[in-house]
Formats: C-alpha cells, structure tokens, sequence
C-alpha cells in the first residue's frame, strides 16, 4: 500500500526541523523550543515511521532512540591508529616538550599550535560514507576497538548525515562521548531513587553508557559530544579542520585557541588549571597541537605517542589517608615494585586502597612509611600515586621500607643492574613473573584467550602444569578438570579458547611476549615492517632502527629477548604447536623499486608525504624514518633538516622532488 503523500512530506518536514533544534541545542548550544516540544516532534515522527516503516530513513533522528539488545560487540579495526598523548606534567615539561619539537620540525620558526581543553569522557572515532555514519568505536587497543555504532547513533550532536559538497566520500571523525556535572548529578539522583548504585564519576558514567549491549539504555543517558579531529581532510591546518568540523555541524569545543608563541600559550594551559571547575563538564588538561598538518607528518609519532601533540596535565584531586602497609610484587619481566595498602579514602569519586610508589628510589624520595598520613593522588592513571607525606603527622614508631634482598614468590637473589632505578628477580622461572606472563598472553590486546584469569593462571603455575607459555597449548581436558573450580565445559572451552589463539597474528604474538618497552603499537610497526619470525629474527639492532617509532632503547631490548636461547624455545615451540607468526596483512609488494629503502624529509609540494610513501610502496619500495649506510635514496624537500646531512655523510644518493617523480613514472 503507497505511503500517502501527505505522510512523507510531514515525516520528511519533521525530520529536517529536528535536526535543526539537535544542533541548535547540542552544537550552538542556542536552544529555540522547551524539551517537551521537541518531544513532541520526535513522538510524532516516531508515529509516523511506525504506521509507514518505509518512511523511515539510515539519517532519521528516530535512529537515536536505540533498537533490541545485543549479545556482543564485534570488533572495528583503526585505519589510521589512535594513539594515546604524551602527557607534560607541569610548565617546565611543557616546555622541554616544546625544545624538542623544535629540533625535531623541519621548519622550527614557523611553528604554530592549536589548545584545546582535554574533555575527560571516551574517545570515539566515526566513520562516515557519502556524508552517512556507517560505524563508530571505542579507542580499545588503538589499533582495534569496539564497534559501538548503535549506541553512538543515540547520542545527540553526533550527526547520522553529514551534508555540504565539499564532503569527502569517505572519512573519519574523532571525538569525545562526555557527561555533563549536571547531567551526572540528575542521572545519579534518578539512580538512587530508584534503589540502583550511583556512578563514581562523569568519565565512568559515560564509559558506561557507551557500552551499553541495550541502546534504549545508551539513548536514556545524558551524554553529549565534541569532536577535535578530521581525517582525511584536504585542510593544511588543525584551526581550519576545526571550522570545517563546525560547519558541517559536529559541536567542537569552543574554547580552542590558536598561538603562534609559547608565552601566552603556557598562560592559556594555566588560566584553565584555575578555571575549570567553571566548566559543566569535567576536563584534565589542555591538549596542544602543532596546527600544520604538513608539520605533523613530519614530527611523526613513536610507537605509543603522536609527537606533534602533547596533554598539559592538571594537577590531580587528592585526599589524605594512611598507610597500612607497603607490599612488593613482582611483574611479567622481574621488576619488583613496592605498592601503598591504603586506609579506604575516596578520591576523585572513587574509593582507592592502592597507591603506586614506582621503585625504592621513590619511596626513599618521599620517606614513605607504614603508619605515615600520606597524600594521595588519582590524576587519571590506572593506580592512584602517593604524591607526599605529611610529616607532621608521622606517627611514633612509622615503620621504614626495605626493598627485600630476595624475590617474596621464588627467593632468588634481587639484583639491581647499573644505571636502572628498578630492582629485579632475575630467575626466569619465577612463578610470578610466569603468572604474569601468562595472564599478558591471555590479554584482549595479545592473543585474547577468554577463560585465562587469575585464579586459573596460579592454579598452572603452582601445580608446575605450566613451566612456560608454549606450555599452554599442551593443555587437555583432564588435566583442566583436575584443577579447582574447572568443570569439563570451563575446560573444553578453554581449549577452544587456546586454539582460537593461534591465528590471532604476528603482531599480537609480539606484543603477547611481553618484550620490554614493546607495546601494541610497537608490535605492529614490526609485525608489518617484517612480517614474519622468521625475518625479525634475523634483523640486526641497525635494521631495527630503521622501522619508524622503533628507537635505540627499543631495538636493543628485541635483540636481547630474541637472543636468549630460553626465549627463541619458546618461539620455536609455539610455532611447533601452530601458532601463526606471520603478518596476514603484509603483501611485499613487486615492482620496480622492490628492495629499495627511501627516507623522505622536508615537505614536498606536489605530493603529502604520505601520498610520496604509498607511491612508492605500491611500486614495491619501503620508507622509513632513519637514513642509514642501507638507505638507497633520501628524497629532499623544502627546508629538508639534518637528514639530509646525514645522507651525505654517508654517501647516500639524494632525490629533489622532480627526481622522486621521475623515479615513480619509470614504471
């Protein structure tokens, strides 16, 4: 039966003054109708597209309402990686932060920077398809997160459509999900009202919300949205994708600002350390961009940080308490670190009992104590810090701490090498390096072995069922069964788990061995610079380096982990047991510059530089970030830096630009 005329045009006029009052109250925050008459609209819309399904639209605002639950997110992989910032804890970092981008930029005196207030809620990234929101997800790994589309197409200020000719097909919105004080504190009374526990804060709340398998639970909570990033824009400017952003009607943040010098950049980060309880929503610091895009591209990032931005961190809520006790555990590569056990305090809506101390050099620093009134601090990080002790309070008889001269889980020996802070159990066999090895592997970010906790771990390792993580792949069903609390399907299951496991890939093989300094972005620069096992393993530390984000530090600890025969054991008995360690998303590419190492610096005209990179790639080259004596060409553009000198230092031949091009038409 045809949909009468007059249907669709009211359903279609409906749509359109919706959207109007969305951004007029969530982007320009210039609201015109009173809540109940917006109701009023979407009730009706909703009426319609009930009666006449076929008027319902991908873009309708009706979509923010959520559909049925559902059973689990699936996965969404980052083209582009999100990492995590660089924080600067106070000016004298924050400048230190600015010395090095200097040194590192290729034209240091044009340098510009874009503030922008750290929103504390979850980052989100868009995804949108012909000017649709086709998939949103959470951070997660940075390489991976959860796809979380439904629940975000709840949230009002995340437009379903985005309209204007110059939108590009394809591209990618980045943002924080956030919950206002106001929203919290409403949200919250409505909790307890109805006999339900409250949320601890407005970055849980909205974490929460999120994540929500029922997008009707997601639609009833009052979050909101600012986006700061624009992908893949034709803009040469961060300030000018922040415009665009706005004009195609996502809510940025208002208070953004653009420099061009430090001193009243550094006032800016400092006014808002004073003025942010002024705000209705919660921020942790003012995050500082270099503004040209070409600028970043060139400053790069390492394997965990952009090195084009930095996080001005505020100093963090504290609480006074005491301390309890002060305990030593030991972590997956033998590091012990002394922990703070807490009187219970509550910090920043959060009740602590933990309290990091880092090492004993730190303890000593701080002449923490048992007995002693201590300051605590929760500023973000995972484990709350002790930042002082408040000495006028010390009881009599507080008890100083002693790093222990043996290992409290196996008695070896402590060591301390020379020039580390960090003391170490240097046994191998350590049960409790090897739990925490285990537990490493079976994380979501390594080879995500669902049923691989803690309780279980102790279990493989006290019992001597597990010696190393190889190990775990020799599991059966009745040794499983044999273990506490480990029924046939638990155990069976886990098998399953285990064997899933083995295809997860190369990079969270890396990852999952628990090399130091090598984390899930590091991981993947190797796993795709390399592909194989096979090929890291025969990699010297010089090769390494050459892979952008992997530095001297870094290449120095794979080699040492590689070249221990206990570890190249254990690589080459995983193998045996058909653990896949090859990139699947590495294809070498053939052509006619296969074998050929470019290095790119200073900034091209007719190409970005990661148009240089694919260009060459596609035609079977590699790009690194490094010129070394095994760099067949180093391409020069404007203002080219110390890379160039480094080139002719050792005799490595040197393109222009028209060179380059002349190189890539040769096929």
């Amino acid at each position: 039966m045809a949909v009468p005329k007059r249907a669709r045009e009211r359903a279609e006029r409906l749509r359109v003054e919706i959207r109007r009052h969305e951004r007029l109250y969530y982007v320009e925050n210039a609201p015109v109708v009173s809540d109940a008459e917006f109701d009023a609209l979407m009730r009706e819309l909703l009426a319609l597209e009930a009666d006449h399904p076929e008027l319902a639209t991908p873009d309708s605002p009706t979509r923010r309402v959520g559909g049925e639950p559902q059973s689990a997110f699936s996965v969404a992989r980052h083209e582009i990686p999100m990492l995590s910032l660089e924080n600067a804890n106070g000016v004298e970092e924050l400048e230190a932060w600015f010395d090095r981008l200097r040194r590192g930029a290729d034209s240091p005196d044009d340098l510009a920077w874009v503030t922008e207030l750290k929103i504390d809620g979850l980052s989100v990234s868009l995804r949108y398809e012909d000017g649709v929101l086709v998939q949103g997800a959470t951070r997660g790994d940075g390489t991976t997160g959860e796809d979380v589309t439904v629940n975000l197409r709840t949230v009002r200020g995340i437009p379903l459509q985005v309209r204007g000719e110059d939108v590009p097909a394809r591209m990618t919105v980045r943002g924080e999900v956030y919950m206002t004080r106001s929203g919290f504190q409403r949200l919250n009374a409505a909790r307890e009202e109805a006999g339900a526990a409250p949320f601890a804060n407005p970055r849980n709340a909205a974490a929460g919300s999120v994540r929500q398998l029922d997008a009707r639970i997601t639609a009833s909570r009052p979050l909101r949205f600012f986006a700061y990033t624009l992908l893949q824009t034709a803009d040469r400017r961060q300030s000018e994708a922040l415009d665009r952003l706005q004009a195609w009607g996502f809510p940025i943040n208002l208070q953004w600002r653009r420099f061009e010098d430090r001193g009243p950049l550094v006032e800016y980060c400092l006014d808002w350390q004073e003025r942010r309880h002024e705000l209705d929503y919660e921020i942790d610091g003012v995050v500082v961009k270099v503004d040209d895009l070409d600028q970043q591209a060139v400053l790069g990032a390492t394997s965990k940080h952009p090195r084009w931005a930095v996080a001005f961190k505020f100093p963090a809520e504290e609480a006074t308490t005491v301390v309890a006790d002060i305990l030593v555990t030991v972590g997956r590569t033998g590091k012990l670190t002394p922990t703070a056990v807490l009187e219970p305090v509550e910090v920043s809506g959060v009740t602590v009992q933990m309290a990091g101390l880092h090492n004993a050099d730190e303890v000593a620093r701080k002449d923490v104590r048992v007995g002693d009134t201590v300051v605590v601090a929760r500023g973000g990080e995972v484990i709350p810090q002790v930042v002082r002790v408040v000495k006028e309070k010390r009881r009599r008889g507080a008890r100083r701490f002693r790093m222990p001269k043996r290992c409290p889980a196996c008695g070896a020996e402590v060591v301390r090498l020379e020039g580390e802070v960090a003391h170490r159990c240097p046994n191998a066999s350590c049960p409790a390096q090897l739990r925490e090895r285990i537990l490493h592997w079976g994380g979501r970010g390594a080879m995500d072995v669902d049923g691989l906790g803690d309780v279980l771990t102790r279990q493989l390792v006290e019992r001597g069922v597990v010696h190393d993580l190889a190990d775990l792949y020799d599991l059966d069903v009745e040794t499983l069964t044999g273990l506490e609390r480990m029924g046939e399907v638990s155990a069976r299951n886990l098998i399953a788990a285990l064997e899933r496991s083995k295809s997860r890939g190369f990079r969270h093989v890396l990852y999952g061995l628990g090399i130091r300094h090598v984390g899930q972005s590091a991981a993947a620069a190797l796993a795709a610079a390399f592909g194989s096992m096979e090929a890291l393993l025969a990699a010297d530390r010089e090769r390494l380096e050459e892979v952008a984000g992997i530095g001297p530090t870094l290449a120095e600890s794979v080699r040492e982990f590689l070249d221990a025969p206990e570890n190249r054991r254990v690589v080459e008995r995983l193998a045996d047991h058909g653990v896949d360690m090859t990139d699947r998303r590495r294809a070498p590419a053939a052509g006619p510059l296969s074998g050929k190492t470019f290095v790119i610096t200073g900034t091209l005209t007719s190409l970005t530089r990661p148009q240089a990179t694919a260009e060459i790639e596609t035609r079977g080259g590699r790009v690194t970030g490094s010129v070394s004596k095994v760099t067949d060409f180093v391409v020069a553009g404007e203002a080219p830096g110390s890379k160039l000198d480094r080139a002719r230092e050792l005799g490595v031949e040197v393109l222009d630009e028209a060179g380059l091009l002349s190189l890539l038409r040769a096929d």
